[in-house]
């Protein structure tokens, strides 16, 4: 997963760069947005969190300026009267929605990281217990485990093999993964492996009863997802079949009583089918945001 600032055509470290004037006047406390610097810290990017506020404030006064020449001259060839005002208007409500989805981002980046490192959760578990079991030590099995193929969470672990290897040691560099990582099910197994090796346990015991808890947790979001569905698609069906026929059919009769003009006629129907098409996505978007993370 790459970290792109939506809105936005250059990379991070451009941004960075070329926010930098203004990042001298986004200077906020160290309890301010604090949950967006753990959230940067992260993503792995070398962006502070007042020069992302600053990058922030920069793409949202670009945006303004040139949406409100666009909508100013779009308005003003329509002929609107006060087209400034309404330009000025409509240029503000697009800025704000740009501003506030780039504060966002990177929590909604760090939280699709996690899903992707608790899609890989327990199958890296169940390697891990295999190697110890082989009776490979913890060190080489987190190499291994770095070099295979489980997606964000190789990576993360590649993260803290590099630090062992640099000289940091290894508790310290699994706890601060654990620490750093936005998954609740990756730090839980962090800590407790920390825990274990701390206290000379089995390690072997400790990683079979986090694949057996989260089993079990994978079985019950499984229930809870099927719970959920089951309004979602009479949802479905309300909004995008019966609501469209129903709107279809009331047209045709009001504009047989009304003499509506063909492009009247026209326009309501690209607006209801635009309406579906638009409900048809956030459906999809829905049923994702709500899978299950251990699947």
């Amino acid at each position: 997963m790459k970290f792109k600032i939506p809105f936005t055509l250059s990379s991070a470290e451009a941004l960075k760069k070329k926010a930098g004037g203004i990042a001298k006047y986004a200077r906020t406390g160290k309890k301010t947005f604090y949950s967006l610097e753990k959230h940067l810290k992260d993503a792995d990017t070398d962006i502070t969190k007042d020069e992302y506020i600053a990058i922030s404030l920069k793409t949202f006064l670009c945006s303004f300026i040139i949406l409100s020449i666009i909508f100013m001259v779009i308005l003003g060839i329509l002929h609107i009267r006060h087209f400034y005002l309404y330009g000025i208007a409509i240029s503000l409500l697009f800025s704000f929605f740009v501003l506030s989805s780039q504060l966002s981002y990177p929590k909604i980046y760090s939280l699709r990281k996690a899903r992707e490192i608790e899609k890989d959760l327990i199958s890296a578990l169940q390697d891990i217990l295999v190697q110890l079991n082989s009776g490979i030590p913890i060190f080489n099995i987190l190499v291994n485990i770095a070099a295979s193929d489980y997606g964000i969470l190789s990576k993360e672990l590649g993260k803290a093999v590099r630090e062992i290897t640099s000289g940091k040691p290894q508790l310290e560099a699994i706890d601060e993964l654990g620490n750093r990582t936005s998954s609740l099910y990756f730090k839980r197994t962090l800590w407790q492996i920390s825990n274990g090796m701390r206290s000379g346990s089995d390690i072997s015991v400790v990683i079979k009863d986090n694949i057996d808890n989260l089993s079990k947790e994978q079985v019950i979001q499984l229930q809870s997802y099927g719970n959920k569905l089951n309004p979602l698609v009479m949802f479905y069906m309300l909004l995008t079949v019966i609501l469209p026929v129903l709107a279809l059919t009331f047209l045709i009769i009001i504009s047989s009583m009304l003499n509506l003009s063909d492009m009247m006629i026209k326009l309501i129907f690209a607006a209801i089918f635009i309406f579906v098409v638009l409900l048809q996505i956030m459906f999809l978007g829905m049923l994702k945001t709500r899978r299950p993370s251990l699947l």
